[in-house]
């Protein structure tokens, strides 16, 4: 399965680093592929040489503006012009999306992908690995705007939300 995930390109606190690198080892270890940014820095990096180390492959989608921070040992690399064609790449090399901790650039790739499910303009599944609750927030909001009628069907047929790295992949299992 090409899984594609979007995290953080910063170095974090081990309390994010640590399921990170589980979920990247469980994805190596049942034979996945890695989509993602490209980049060797900070969580992106960590998650590519556990992934590498685990024995999956992997996918890289760079922006040219970010191409000096490209990750030496993929095993493709694509280099796009600007941050929505990654997006567009990342998605439709997709089979399915896994959302770890991040920032701004990790919230609007989980915004757009969301956006594009609800109109019906993908079928992935959508899993967010809530790791110290980093995601809570986001999901409270977005049960709201289920529960007040925002959403065009259940908010569970759009995305869910794991605890765990095994969780994650449990979760992906059921939705194949």
């Amino acid at each position: 399965m090409n899984i594609t995930v979007f995290c953080s390109a910063y170095s974090l606190d081990e309390r994010y680093t640590a399921p990170a690198a589980e979920f990247a080892r469980l994805l190596g270890a049942g034979g996945h592929t890695l989509v993602w940014g490209g980049s060797n820095a900070g969580l992106m990096g960590l998650l590519a040489d556990e992934v590498k180390a685990a024995g999956g492959k992997l996918v890289g989608v760079m922006v040219e503006l970010l191409a000096h921070k490209g990750y030496p040992g993929a095993d493709e690399s694509v280099m796009t012009r600007d941050l929505a064609e990654r997006k567009a790449e990342l998605l439709l090399r997709a089979d399915a999306v896994v959302v770890l901790v991040g920032g701004l650039g990790t919230l609007d790739e989980i915004t757009e992908v969301l956006e594009l499910k609800k109109h019906n303009l993908h079928g992935k599944p959508i899993v967010v690995l809530d790791t110290e609750g980093f995601w809570t927030g986001m999901r409270v909001q977005l049960e709201r705007m289920d529960a007040e009628g925002f959403l065009p069907r259940p908010l569970d047929e759009l995305i869910t939300f794991a605890q765990t790295p095994a969780e994650v992949f449990a979760l992906l299992d059921t939705s194949s």
